[in-house]
């Protein structure tokens, strides 16, 4: 790692040998990527967008590779190549801001339209139907799940038309009444 120096002028005719630290990029890479990610991830605060960053460096690094005379100071060129291309990426990032005379604000959002309330009543109403009797519930499922008639519900269950219409009718009573229910509704 040291480059020889002359000390007289009887050295003069020896040849200077200078012992580069890193052969290659890929040794050079290898050794410092771990320590040049860290100085990516606090330019960034992402360490997605570290990684990209370090890579683009390092791309630039590469193609400039033979030009750099002193292979000492790799870590400070790519150092600045981090902090240029950061300084240029958030240089070049668009801000849509356009000046109005109303703000753009969204539409409220009803209860019916909110996913996580669609979500919560879907999940009460399955609740509800498991507190039915297993007759009641395989009829409701069938019945409004399944989207089968009556006369295939009876068929699939083995019983009659009426059975079907007075189970049916009388779950969903129960379901009407069911107080879970009641509160995901209002």
């Amino acid at each position: 790692m040291t480059t020889p120096v002359c000390t007289s002028a009887s050295d003069a005719a020896a040849p200077v040998t200078q012992t580069l630290p890193y052969p290659s990029f890929s040794s050079y890479m290898r050794a410092r990527q771990p320590a040049l990610l860290r100085t990516a991830r606090s330019l960034t605060g992402n360490p997605s967008d570290a990684e990209d960053l370090l890579q683009t460096a390092l791309a630039k690094t590469y193609v400039a590779w033979e030009r750099i005379e002193d292979h000492r100071a790799l870590d400070g060129y790519v150092r600045r190549a981090l902090l240029n291309t950061r300084t240029s990426q958030w240089r070049k990032r668009k801000v849509d801001e356009f000046a109005c005379e109303e703000l753009p604000e969204p539409d409220p959002v009803s209860a019916a339209d909110d996913p996580a309330e669609r979500q919560a009543l879907r999940d009460a109403m399955w609740r509800a139907i498991m507190r039915l009797p297993a007759r009641q519930r395989a009829m409701v499922v069938l019945r409004y799940y399944e989207d089968l008639s009556e006369v295939q519900t009876a068929e699939v269950l083995g019983v009659s038309v009426g059975t079907v219409k007075s189970a049916v009718s009388r779950a969903l009573g129960k379901l009407r009444d069911d107080a879970e229910l009641g509160l995901v509704r209002s």
